[in-house]
């Protein structure tokens, strides 16, 4: 059940970050036509709602497949959500953000709203078809699936991240998040390697 609402949360704020995106491009766009007040809607947006929806569909979904038989680096259409999702985040976070206000580029502002929204759009299909097959450095055999208690960790820490930020720094700050993106990688390497030490120990 916590994987399958690990899924749900991804699914829910990936489209979250989709219309986001979308509503970003006609609030900008409106803008521009002269409306200069609808500027502190899209930054009321970007801060509040889209931020928070980009960081936790990309926390969730870097974990689903590190949680999951599907690994990191074992299938293209993973390594190629997680290039295009990672790319996202420091694009928005870089490029698009900084120019949400009356001097800001036109161009960089409606084009990068609208590149986002594109390239959640691609995930999806990535996510449906899986296409590509399996990258040439996939060992064979199957990843055994994380306990169930780390897919319900995971569900808390993006709550967690959002109310410290909300309380502490008036904007959310996924500084949980990206402490479990960074570290799960080693702790789950070394359980697996441990996992593979006890096996032969454990046959004979």
């Amino acid at each position: 059940m916590t994987r399958k609402l690990l899924v749900w949360l991804h699914v829910v704020t990936s489209t979250g970050w989709m219309c986001m995106a979308l509503a970003l491009f006609v609030v900008v766009s409106y803008a521009l036509n002269g409306h200069m007040s609808a500027f502190d809607v899209a930054l009321l947006l970007d801060v509040h709602v889209l931020q928070f929806m980009a960081t936790t569909s990309a926390f969730t979904g870097l974990m689903l497949s590190g949680l999951t038989p599907w690994g990191y680096f074992r299938h293209w259409w993973v390594a190629v959500k997680t290039f295009v999702s990672l790319s996202q985040l420091y694009i928005g976070i870089f490029v698009l953000s900084p120019n949400l206000h009356p001097g800001g580029s036109p161009v960089l502002m409606r084009l990068g709203s609208l590149l986002m929204a594109s390239a959640l759009a691609f995930q999806v299909w990535l996510s449906v078809a899986k296409p590509f097959g399996r990258t040439p450095w996939a060992r064979p055999g199957k990843l055994p699936t994380a306990p169930v208690w780390t897919f319900a960790a995971c569900l808390a820490i993006p709550a967690a991240d959002y109310f410290l930020g909300e309380v502490l720094f008036n904007s959310p700050v996924p500084a949980l998040s990206l402490l479990t993106v960074l570290f799960f990688p080693l702790w789950r390497s070394a359980s697996l390697s441990g996992r593979a030490a006890r096996s032969p120990a454990s046959s004979r």
